[in-house]
């Protein structure tokens, strides 16, 4: 019976040996993971204070203040692992670490990192589609925007950078689309516009094309959106193609007064009157020639048509 005692005390003693061995150990790889974070080699500490954490937990109750510890590190070490990931522009990756430190510092109760790192995620997507707008990588651009877009579906100036970039690689339906979205969030006078300049190079097109019935329906959807002087332009000048004064006129009159100072003004301005001499309206024909009766270019036949109508 003293032997078996002595064999059971010897096994508690060699228990507690070994308890004690392995809690210097899980305490070393912790502290190698605080030295690790100064060094700000975050993938190196990550590793230590993983190794602590599960040595730790084996150890029990006498590790709980280490464990403790390590949950509370590895939700901000992963995190400042995402952030050099972004940093490098390693998106895809980034997006993956960010993903991770979200569900670790949830798991481990940390709501101020599992905040930021879902946060980061849009204004990662985001300074991706800016960086390559910049370059001018517009399908680089358009990824990172509709990525971000797609989480925060409220950031109207996302949606019109979006907007942009696929205007560029000739979407114009999904430009449109995006450039909507972007005015029901807030960024309306500017995505309108947009999308007015998108029919108005349609419009344009058109036009040179001769292909007059469409340059005007290009034109009026543009101004549908947002006024455009060039729409208003491109529509009277098809309009006259077509044989269709009266829409020419409203059309050049809508320009002049929108574009006064043009450097086209006074040519628009004799054919406005012009027009309205070829559809007898005198009066109207008259008060359009005076205004470039002191012309250098059309003065002079202005002059003559005032006197000719005014008889």
């Amino acid at each position: 019976m003293k032997k078996i005692v002595l064999v059971i005390a010897s096994l508690v003693m060699a228990a507690g040996i070994a308890s004690a061995q392995d809690m210097a150990q899980a305490t070393e790889l912790y502290n190698n993971g605080a030295t690790a974070i100064t060094m700000k080699n975050w993938t190196e500490a990550l590793d230590y204070f993983q190794k602590a954490l599960a040595m730790g937990t084996e150890i029990g109750e006498e590790a709980n203040e280490l464990v403790e510890n390590c949950k509370t590190a590895i939700p901000g070490v992963t995190l400042a692992i995402a952030k050099d990931l972004i940093r490098d522009e390693k998106y895809d990756d980034a997006a993956k670490q960010l993903d991770a430190a979200a569900k670790i510092a949830e798991e481990y109760g940390n709501e101020e990192v599992a905040t930021e790192a879902k946060e980061l995620v849009p204004q990662m997507w985001m300074q991706k589609g800016v960086d390559a707008l910049k370059l001018k990588d517009f399908a680089t651009a358009a990824d990172g925007f509709s990525k971000s877009y797609a989480i925060d579906t409220t950031a109207g100036k996302t949606a019109l950078y979006l907007g942009q970039a696929l205007s560029q690689m000739g979407k114009t339906d999904e430009a449109v689309e995006a450039f909507k979205h972007a005015a029901w969030n807030g960024e309306e006078e500017v995505a309108m516009g947009q999308i007015s300049n998108i029919y108005v190079k349609e419009a344009n097109v058109a036009l040179k094309a001769q292909k007059y019935a469409d340059a005007v329906k290009a034109a009026d959807k543009a101004n549908s959106f947002a006024e455009n002087a060039n729409a208003y332009l491109i529509a009277g000048q098809s309009s006259q193609k077509l044989g269709k004064n009266a829409d020419a006129i409203k059309n050049f009159e809508k320009y002049l007064e929108i574009k006064p100072n043009a450097s086209n003004a006074n040519a628009i301005t004799y054919t406005v009157a012009a027009l309205y001499q070829g559809q007898k309206n005198n009066a109207k024909a008259i008060e359009f020639y005076k205004k470039v009766q002191n012309d250098a270019k059309f003065g002079a036949q202005a002059k003559q048509q005032i006197s000719a109508l005014s008889k």
